[in-house]
């Protein structure tokens, strides 16, 4: 996913649109991030409560490192960051504490202290970009669109136990929690389907739509339900962009 060049996340208090403004949703709190650097996925930590915002590097007369700021999920004041981390998403193992921002190499920290515990090598040629906790066995899944896969990394250790070819360029993903993993991947319009015990691919969910280009995906679990969001849909492409929502039976596809 391309990062935002935003110098500030606003509204970071949820999930306000013009259509959700005549339902039963409301904004309860806004926030400013603060400081320079675009932005790509951010992640809330429900267990931990906390929010994180992996933040780009920024050049020029007043540089700025990148970073991944942390916030506190109830009250969004800061509680501090891990420097120096250029990263597109993270995410948190709430089991072992541990989380990981999908960097190069990937950060490692402690999520109490925030102090980094260790950075892991991957594939050269990756380019690390979503990331996925899956509690299921306690694996963090980090997304590579050149390599058309996902690192497999162990979270009570950092230990890489292989990667998963994709079949195509992997942007979210999501887990049901009892061994399934879905992906969307971008540039074959179709949700790749993992088997977290045996780290393989078992199906890919094509979407009606073969030039729907989507990033984000978003499961129902108690009701076997995917949400694959797209940025645009038609062959050729509809001008202008027209973005839609792909809903799909997480059993069959």
């Amino acid at each position: 996913m391309r990062l935002m060049d935003l110098g500030f996340a606003a509204g970071i208090a949820m999930f306000a649109t013009a259509a959700m403004a005549q339902g039963p949703y409301k904004v309860l709190k806004t926030a400013k991030t603060g400081g320079l650097g675009g932005f790509d996925y951010i992640y809330a930590d429900d267990a931990g409560r906390r929010l994180y915002i992996p933040r780009g590097a920024v050049q020029g007369d007043n540089p700025t490192p990148a970073r991944v700021t942390v916030f506190n999920l109830d009250t969004l004041a800061p509680v501090g960051e891990i420097p120096n981390v250029r990263a597109n998403g993270a995410a948190v193992d709430a089991k072992s504490g541990h989380g990981f921002a999908s960097s190069k190499p990937v950060a490692m920290w402690d999520t109490k202290t925030l102090a980094p515990i260790k950075t892991i090598d991957i594939d050269p040629k990756s380019s690390p970009d979503g990331i996925l906790a899956d509690p299921f066995n306690q694996r963090i899944y980090v997304f590579s669109h050149p390599t058309a896969d996902a690192t497999v990394i162990d979270a009570k250790d950092g230990a890489v136990l292989g990667t998963v070819d994709l079949g195509g360029a992997p942007e979210q993903g999501v887990s049901d929690g009892k061994g399934h993993i879905y992906v969307v991947i971008q540039d074959k319009a179709n949700v790749a389907v993992i088997d977290a015990k045996t780290m393989k691919v078992t199906a890919h969910y094509d979407l009606e739509d073969k030039g729907s280009r989507c990033n984000g995906l978003a499961l129902d679990a108690k009701n076997h339900v995917l949400f694959a969001a797209c940025g645009q849909s038609g062959i050729p492409a509809v001008t202008p962009a027209k973005p839609m929502m792909v809903i799909l039976n997480a059993d069959d596809g």
